[in-house]
């Protein structure tokens, strides 16, 4: 596959940060598993892969804007582009050594995405996707799940179970959509299930109380494998709220269906 020269700065810069948390997340069995030690470390290894990412990018594009997890914005002089940064989405993963994390980049530019990398250092699966030249996972080309029926498919949701508003509504859509499906599955990485939709190991994907770095390279992923995404209302504005469904047509359109019937 041919990649752009701006892809490529993305490519160099997550394989950079995942060699940085690859280190770290062979110490994290080592620590003491308290709140404070743990948590601590994985703040650090947070931080530090940001770092490694801010660096490599504006290094390559120093007038491009940011918005990451740990730095917050920085306004470019661009004033078209704009960096979208997770450099570790699966903390809690992380932090259990489950091996379920990623590093999340996308590019958007006037306000629309065009580029997007997640990368999960300890398996190296690179998902990649441009506007237009479609997804891949290192050199394979990804194409969303075939399947038309929800009673088929296997599907992915967030929930954390804390209490929160958004918890308790997706408790009451997975009593109402779990019946209906062949699975559900929870990952613990917004980056990762929606690159595993776009490769067609899950079948769809809906979670809500989301960031924008969580799920931007995701949504280019999943868009340019041919499949869908919208918000609850079946509106294009998941950046902004953090509800995001995620499929091929058919099964985007099924999903939707049942959220909206929950409510």
């Amino acid at each position: 596959m041919a990649r752009s020269a701006l892809l490529n700065i993305m490519v160099q810069a997550a394989h950079k940060a995942g060699r940085s948390l690859t280190r770290d997340f062979g110490e994290i069995e080592n620590l003491q598993v308290s709140r404070k030690g743990p948590a601590d470390f994985v703040s650090n290894a947070d931080r530090q892969a940001e770092e490694v990412v801010f660096e490599e990018l504006t290094k390559a594009r120093p007038t491009y804007s940011f918005l990451m997890e740990e730095g917050g914005e920085v306004k470019g002089t661009d004033g078209q582009h704009r960096w979208l940064v997770d450099p570790l989405d699966g903390t809690t993963n992380f932090l259990h050594a489950i091996p379920l994390f990623a590093v999340s980049i996308a590019l958007e530019r006037n306000g629309e995405l065009v580029a997007g990398v997640v990368y999960n250092p300890v398996t190296d699966e690179l998902f990649t996707a441009e506007k237009g030249g479609g997804a891949w996972m290192n050199n394979k080309r990804l194409r969303v799940a075939g399947r038309k029926n929800l009673s088929d498919g296997v599907i992915a949701c967030g929930i954390k179970l804390t209490g929160t508003a958004d918890d308790a509504r997706t408790l009451k859509q997975l009593a109402h959509i779990s019946p209906a499906v062949a699975g559900i599955r929870r990952t613990g990485s917004a980056a990762l299930d929606l690159a595993w939709t776009a490769a067609g190991r899950f079948d769809g994907y809906w979670e809500a109380g989301l960031k924008p770095w969580d799920i931007a390279a995701g949504m280019l992923l999943v868009r340019e494998a041919g499949g869908f995404h919208s918000d609850y209302a079946g509106k294009p504005n998941s950046l902004v709220n953090g509800e995001i469904i995620a499929a091929n047509e058919q099964i985007h359109t099924a999903l939707h269906k049942a959220i909206r019937t929950v409510g």
